[in-house]
């Protein structure tokens, strides 16, 4: 029998499209909490995330199925890719049959307990912050202050700079995020220090 977990990716795939069909539920299970993972950050962005789960294995079995060893980086950085992208799509889809914008806020209070189930929660208030060099202590708020913060930031924005903003409190980089909105990344930098500068107008 085979030992797969002494090959490399890029030897998995190799030998999969040789022709040993056994190796895609292989990469499929090795694979499976780097789903899961990225299921639990994405779920902040409104998404059942069983169904994120299931968005995210269709994206890592196309990175299988797409992966050019002499075209793309490693196969890992690669089926990241896939799967974030999957994901994505599925959130901006759900979003549309929902009659809401993809630019839907979500809340900063989003924190906490509540994120701790979700996965990888954020603590969105603490981003935004920190993103201006400030501490949530520099600034003493109630709910509805924050409330009604949230909604300034997201009406000052663009569509294309709420999107990016939504993506980084998942916690990507903006390299990643230029590749999943399929946007160069000077443009995507250049969102994300357009979103700091609106958001530190806001705060003073």
């Amino acid at each position: 029998m085979t030992n797969y977990a002494a090959m490399s990716d890029e030897e998995l795939i190799i030998a999969l499209r040789d022709g040993d069909g056994k190796i895609i539920d292989y990469i499929m299970e090795k694979y499976k909490e780097l789903v899961r993972k990225k299921a639990g950050s994405m779920f902040i962005l409104g998404a059942d995330r069983e169904d994120l789960i299931q968005e995210g294995m269709i994206g890592l079995y196309k990175a299988v199925r797409d992966y050019d060893a002499g075209r793309d980086a490693s196969f890992y950085t690669f089926a990241d890719l896939c799967v974030s992208r999957q994901m994505y799509k599925a959130v901006e889809a759900g979003n549309r049959k929902k009659h809401a914008p993809l630019n839907s806020y979500i809340s900063i209070y989003e924190s906490g307990d509540e994120a701790n189930d979700a996965g990888s929660g954020v603590d969105i208030l603490e981003m935004i912050l920190s993103e201006q060099g400030m501490s949530p202590e520099d600034m003493v708020i109630d709910r509805e202050q924050t409330e009604n913060l949230q909604h300034q930031i997201y009406e000052s924005l663009s569509e294309f700079e709420c999107k990016v903003l939504n993506l980084r409190l998942t916690g990507l980089q903006y390299t990643d995020i230029a590749k999943i909105l399929g946007r160069d990344e000077k443009s995507t930098d250049n969102a994300l220090s357009r979103i700091k500068m609106k958001v530190r107008k806001l705060l003073e």
